[in-house]
């Protein structure tokens, strides 16, 4: 299953070589993070990553971490980790202008800021951005790299999230998340193949539900036609097939007819001759008293 922590962990763990591509990692981590005096992050992850990038492009740096807000859940609630730099130092890389490798790495930091949500319908990635035009240029960055994304508005924040286990497996692809996206593969393998075998179960119950109530209707077919005397009137095809119906009362076709020695669709057709026999009656009509 993919899990939030061990994602970020991943990514974490991926360190740029290049200069560019650090600058655009640490670009994606302010455009998604981004405070006055750094990135602030509840993650430990991302925020070793900022102190790395910022450190390793020369920008003075103060991890620190912030109090969190008062209220009733004051003991339980998590507090925010401030890599506090001065923003402009890391400015200079464009987007527009950035190769691929750089437009990863900035999809990198993007992610790393962002938050993953487990829901009944499956895992997605959302951020939560300053404005609409923030918004609108995230999802054209994400569209331009093949990863569809939607966004709404949440309690007057802007939201942008991919959701999907392709659109996702192609933005944890693009950000080297290999671990995470054999993880999402996984996770899809095991529930198409619990899919199929519910699927078959459900079929097989509603066989053998048919099955038991074809033959259900046979043996009471086959006693009514007994205690009129007229099953041993019968021919012997239908008096051999009703004394075996009645020797496997739950058997079904494949089994009446390897016993048998006929076809399966012999012993559905004399099965059927027995149930129209016995109903035969019901259709006359009766003898005044």
């Amino acid at each position: 299953m993919l899990v939030a922590t061990e994602l970020k962990g991943e990514l974490a763990r991926i360190h740029p070589a290049r200069t560019c591509c650090q600058r655009a990692e640490l670009a994606g981590l302010l455009y998604a993070g981004r405070t006055r005096a750094g990135v602030s992050t509840l993650d430990h992850a991302t925020a070793r990553v900022a102190v790395q990038l910022a450190g390793t492009l020369g920008i003075p740096v103060e991890p620190r971490r912030l109090a969190a807000r008062p209220s009733a859940r004051a003991l339980r609630a998590r507090r925010h980790l401030q890599v506090a730099f001065d923003p402009q130092l890391a400015a200079g890389w464009r987007w527009a202008e950035g190769k691929p490798c750089d437009r990863r790495a900035f999809l990198r930091g993007v992610l790393l800021s962002g938050s993953v949500s487990l829901t009944s319908s499956g895992p997605h990635v959302e951020f939560v951005l300053a404005g609409a035009a923030q918004a609108r240029d995230l999802r054209r960055r994400l569209a331009e790299m093949s990863v569809r994304a939607s966004a709404h508005l949440r309690r007057g924040r802007h939201v942008v999230y991919v959701k999907g286990r392709e659109q996702l497996g192609q933005l944890l692809r693009l950000t080297g998340a290999n671990r995470a996206l054999l993880d999402l593969e996984a996770e899809s393998v095991a529930r198409e193949v619990r899919n199929r075998v519910n699927r078959l179960l459900n079929a097989e119950e509603a066989n053998l539900g048919r099955t038991v109530r074809a033959a259900d209707r046979q043996l009471q077919a086959i006693a009514r036609l007994e205690a009129r005397g007229e099953l041993a009137r019968l021919p012997d095809a239908l008096r051999e097939t009703a004394t075996r119906r009645r020797r496997q009362p739950d058997a079904d076709l494949d089994a009446l007819s390897a016993a048998l020695g006929v076809s399966r669709s012999a012993v559905n057709h004399r099965l059927r001759r027995l149930v129209a026999l016995a109903d035969e009656e019901r259709d006359d009509p009766k003898e005044p008293a």
